[in-house]
């Protein structure tokens, strides 16, 4: 069975629109018989428009005349381009070579030393590596610890520059995130403003006494 897209969409049309078996719309579709039954009688899919799996190309006029023909015969989709793109490609398995699989202790020392804003999921996705690994070498309690020297993977040939610095990059932004939230603003000091200078009455007459010929033109010997 292949998959095929809008499943529920494309039995609501088979059921309205041909005499195909429960089984054999449940099989093109990947549903359960039951469910399709359900369709038919209404409890399922209520809302749902049907779907002509034809004219949308993922199935011939001839493949759907022989299952009409022959209860038993079972409908094959055409391969769909769209179906393809929609499925979620897992990425395969980091994989190391065993040569240097003994080289990855060093590699996780490595990160312990001189990254520890660097998660242990992290490291294990880069490495290929499990946290129980990476926590044994931590602690010291790793089997070949006395022989465990911290090295950069780079140099052990287990990961690119490119892919190391990304990492290193993205753990120290986060890091920073995370230690201005629970830093906050810090409050700045506030300047003191300037004091105003000291009331003197005799200064105050000085300012608002009248002026006198003698003050404006000066006396005469």
């Amino acid at each position: 069975m292949t998959d095929i897209l809008m499943p529920k969409a494309t039995a609501v049309w088979m059921v309205d629109n041909t005499s195909l078996t429960f089984e054999q719309i449940a099989a093109f579709c990947g549903l359960h018989p039951l469910e399709v039954r359900g369709i038919a009688d209404g409890d399922v899919a209520r809302d749902i428009r049907g779907v002509d799996p034809i004219t949308g190309g993922q199935l011939t006029r001839e493949e759907l005349d022989k299952a009409q023909d022959n209860a038993d015969y079972r409908m094959k989709a055409i391969v769909s381009r769209h179906a393809e793109l929609l499925k979620a490609h897992k990425a395969p398995p980091k994989y190391t070579p065993v040569s240097r699989r003994q080289d990855r202790p060093d590699a996780i020392a490595w990160f312990v030393r001189n990254h520890p804003e660097v998660t242990d999921a992290q490291i294990a996705k880069l490495l290929g590596t499990t946290k129980s690994t990476i926590e044994s070498v931590r602690n010291r309690t790793h089997w070949n610890s006395p022989q465990i020297k911290p090295v950069d993977p780079v140099t052990l040939g287990l990961v690119g520059q490119l892919a190391l610095d990304d990492l290193v990059s993205k753990a120290a932004a986060k890091k920073n995130k995370d230690d201005a939230k629970k830093g906050g603003d810090t409050l700045q000091p506030v300047e003191a403003e300037p004091a105003e200078p000291e009331f003197v009455p005799e200064a105050a007459e000085r300012r608002t006494a009248e002026p006198t010929a003698a003050s404006v033109f000066g006396t005469r010997n």
